[in-house]
């Protein structure tokens, strides 16, 4: 049953990520990867928020299998994070590798903080 809660949430943030991407950075006349830094930090948002509901008892295991593994898991990519930085840094961008480097760890750790701190204000 577990695995196919992880499928099901995999399933819905897989195209997810890739619409949201597509959408934002089509928006975004810039090297700089929009697209992936928004799924990371709306992901690192809804992981903290949905940790924070398991943890305060309010949500069971299975929607943190559901949403936080599967659907988080398939909307978050940081493989495509490290290779968007990689190539603005071989491609001469050096400083807007470095702003996607930090801001995308700062915005990700700052959003799943955010999320974790909106449990517990509802739940805890």
């Amino acid at each position: 049953m577990n695995w196919l809660l992880v499928i099901a949430g995999g399933m819905i943030g897989a195209p997810l990520r890739y619409l949201t991407d597509r959408t934002v950075q089509s928006r975004h006349d810039t090297v700089f990867p929009w697209g992936t830094f928004s799924v990371n930090v709306v992901g690192a948002l809804l992981l903290g928020l949905v940790t924070g509901a398991v943890s305060a008892g309010a949500a069971s295991s299975h929607l943190a299998l559901l949403l936080g593994t599967g659907l988080c898991g398939a909307l978050t990519t940081y493989s495509t994070f490290s290779y968007e930085s990689l190539r603005l840094a071989e491609d001469g961008a050096r400083f807007l590798a470095a702003v996607n480097v930090v801001g995308s760890v700062v915005a990700g750790l700052g959003s799943a903080f955010l999320g974790a701190a909106v449990a517990e204000a509802v739940w805890g």
